[in-house]
């Protein structure tokens, strides 16, 4: 070639040509460098015929200056940045930017200085030393996380150093993954995980397109049925994926992986300091990772030889984007397998309507594991009318269930309490003069945390110490705390059993690898005799000597204006509830609810889940929602409110009239106020048969709008504040 056209990642600018020097060798997929005016960018080499743009005159061009030495992206990842573009109406580098999310990655092999005990003595002997001695023996790191490891300073490691007792060693940034062994320690199934096994392998094996929905109760051995197909990608060479959807899953699934494949596989996820991230990104574009499990954005990465994808607890809506690019990831996964040809595995003990409805059309093969793994029962489910059972005053567990966290408590076993509320209180307001405490920058009450003494906004992440007097009135000791959190259900088992140990488990307090693993080593370890958490317990956890499960609101997720309510409300207590009883003692689930006739509360008390997805869908068939349906959201935004709402005005008043799409709004969104902009929607319903994003395109693509204004589009949103 000695012309290409680049995506480069600015939006605004669009494709651009540029000439290719002599003896440069680039081909599509190259990630090269380019100038544009003095600056220096980076661009991805492009087919002229999949990218508008009108073709430049060769005598205009400027060259190239560099090729990186990274592999080309392949033809099908560029398939893929394509399609999700195309789909979520987005541009199309914001979408390539995410493959090209580890910039140390853009370069060659990189050394690093790490430090190790050299065997030397110190010349003077401290606590400090003798500590930090004690704990770095057998270990190899950057000064910075030696300290971190031995829980000293900098400053006491650099002496070490100095005197010799801490020696240099030059690494390899980019130093090989020890090698997962694929029959290292081969598991006994059951009858059925091995039936549904074997379909999974026989699909890596013929490397086509085979969708999975892996319909599994809780407890049923999902992911020892779905290591079997990893273990055959493993010995044919090809690389394998697992989207997990949150960090606190992360260790003890590498732990699980460990067991079975001998050694950890590469994890991917936003916490990575950026030489993991370099080392990581570079192994999987060089062919040589094998394994990698990661968040949503792991998708994207640049894989050599991808055999399989699995996406783990796929009904869950953090695999959704609700910024930037606004992806869903569970659909993107089964784009990706197919633009590869290879299977992928959607493996949920709760699947999404949508998933369930592609198995029905044929779509999607639908595998289930309707039993649990080794003989363990499903809890029995018992429901609590909060109208009739009342709590003591001041108090939010009922009597029954309290009686039944005594009972484990004296049986040694353990307890779990859901409620999906961070901190100790939704609101706090004055008793004297009624003040209510609002975050400054969003139309949402400060949350209370007593652990880390903080009022919180959970949209923006605005904080404030808790002020001694009232900010309207001046009155003091006059603050009241309204509504529970977890925080003040676990104050309220510490006052019923104050011998009880109890751990917190949400996003606040397990909000790095480490400190889940230390929370999952405790469980284990019955060090903890009640967990109180949030939605981050209704998943992947394993506890054997958990037996009590306690839904302290089963009706806080139905409230609000969520149009999946029923179905989200439904997957969150029936995965909560699969947390007891997973080994060889039983369960038992109470859920305390003030609508105990609610379809969706009847389900979960008969058990029946197939009664309520069957009502559910006839529900969305005739409201003409997914999957029957489409939906998409239009998002207007401004630090000025009337210039927000003009905007949102303008594109009102330019709808198309369509039969087969409803348009509603514009109106103030839920949350009007958020990050400091004024916020207003329009929801789009439509038929299966319009094609929504030409439409949305064509509506928006001639509107003008100030420079403060953006306006974002929402395909198939989960999210509707």
């Amino acid at each position: 070639m000695n012309r290409v056209r680049l995506i480069i990642f600015n939006a605004a600018l669009g494709a651009l040509d540029y000439k290719v020097p002599n003896g440069m060798n680039v081909e599509h997929g190259s990630v090269v460098v380019a100038p544009l005016g003095p600056r220096q960018i980076i661009g991805i080499v492009w087919e002229e015929d999949r990218l508008p743009g009108d073709t430049v005159a060769e005598s205009k061009l400027r060259p190239l200056l560099e090729v990186l030495p990274i592999p080309p992206l392949r033809k099908e990842l560029r398939r893929l940045i394509e399609w999700t573009a195309d789909y979520y109406c987005a541009p199309l580098s914001s979408v390539a930017r995410m493959v090209l999310s580890s910039g140390g990655a853009m370069r060659g092999p990189s050394t690093m200085t790490e430090y190790r005990l050299s065997g030397t003595e110190p010349e003077r002997m401290t606590p400090q030393r003798a500590v930090a001695m004690d704990a770095l023996k057998n270990e190899q790191a950057t000064i910075r996380e030696l300290a971190e490891l031995a829980s000293v300073s900098d400053a006491v490691l650099r002496g070490l150093v100095n005197q010799g007792v801490l020696e240099p060693v030059e690494v390899n940034i980019d130093r090989p993954y020890p090698k997962a062994k694929a029959d290292f320690d081969q598991p006994k199934l059951s009858e059925n995980q091995q039936e549904v096994a074997d379909r999974f392998v026989e699909a890596v094996e013929a490397r086509t397109f085979a969708p999975f929905l892996l319909d599994g109760v809780t407890g049923s051995g999902k992911t020892e049925t779905y290591f079997e197909p990893v273990a055959a990608a493993l010995r044919t060479n090809r690389q394998v994926l697992v989207l997990l959807p949150e960090i606190a899953l992360t260790e003890a699934f590498l732990r699980r992986f460990e067991d079975r494949f001998g050694a950890v596989p590469i994890v991917w996820h936003s916490s990575l300091k950026s030489t993991e991230r370099r080392r990581a990104w570079r192994a999987i574009a060089g062919g040589e990772a094998q394994v990698v499990v990661g968040a949503r954005s792991a998708l994207f990465l640049p894989y050599a030889n991808l055999g399989l994808i699995v996406v783990d607890e796929a009904h869950e809506i953090s695999f959704k984007q609700d910024e930037g690019v606004r992806y869903n990831a569970r659909d993107v996964a089964v784009m990706r397998a197919r633009f590869e040809k290879i299977p992928v595995i959607l493996a949920s003990a709760t699947p999404a309507l949508e998933s369930l409805q592609m198995a029905e059309s044929g779509i999607y093969k639908r595998l289930e594991l309707p039993s649990r793994f080794g003989g363990a029962t499903l809890p029995t489910i018992s429901i609590i009318d909060l109208n009739e059972s009342k709590p003591e005053r001041g108090r939010w567990l009922a009597p029954e269930l309290v009686e039944a966290l005594k009972l484990r408590l004296e049986k040694g076993e353990q307890s779990l309490l859901f409620l999906n509320r961070r901190g100790y209180a939704p609101l706090t307001l004055c008793r004297n003069c009624g003040y209510r405490f609002q975050c400054p920058n969003c139309s949402a009450w400060l949350v209370e945390h007593r652990f880390s003494q903080r009022l919180a906004c959970h949209h923006c992440g605005h904080e404030t110490p808790p002020p001694p007097t009232c900010p309207d009135c001046g009155e003091t000791d006059c603050l009241v705390a309204c509504g529970p959190g977890v925080e003040r259900i676990a104050d309220e088992v510490a006052e019923i059993l104050p011998e009880a140990r109890v751990s917190v488990a949400t996003s606040d307090t397990l909000n790095t690898p480490e400190k889940a693993a230390a929370f999952v080593a405790e469980a284990e370890a019955k060090a903890i005799d009640v967990i109180v958490g949030t939605q981050l317990v209704t998943k992947g956890f394993h506890f054997p000597e958990l037996t009590l499960v306690g839904v302290v609101d089963a009706d806080l997720g139905l409230e609000g204006g969520d149009l999946r309510a029923a179905e989200r409300t439904y997957q969150q207590v029936a995965q909560v509830a699969g947390r007891a009883g997973r080994g060889s003692k039983p369960g038992e689930v109470f859920i305390q609810t003030r609508h105990k006739d609610a379809p969706v509360i009847s389900a979960l008390a008969a058990g029946d889940r197939d009664a309520f997805y069957d009502a559910e869908t006839e529900a969305r068939r005739g409201a003409g929602a997914p999957p029957f349906g489409r939906w998409a959201a239009i998002i207007v935004s401004s630090e000025d409110e009337n210039e927000a709402k003009e905007a949102a005005r303008a594109i009102g008043g330019t709808r198309p009239n369509l039969p087969d799409v409803m348009i509603l709004g514009p109106a103030p969104a839920p949350l009007s106020l958020l990050r400091g902009r004024y916020r207003y929607r329009l929801l789009i319903n439509a038929r299966r048969s319009a094609q929504v994003q030409d439409i949305i395109r064509s509506w928006l693509g001639d509107l003008n709008f100030g420079r403060g204004v953006r306006v974002s589009v929402d395909i198939d949103p989960y999210s509707f504040v």
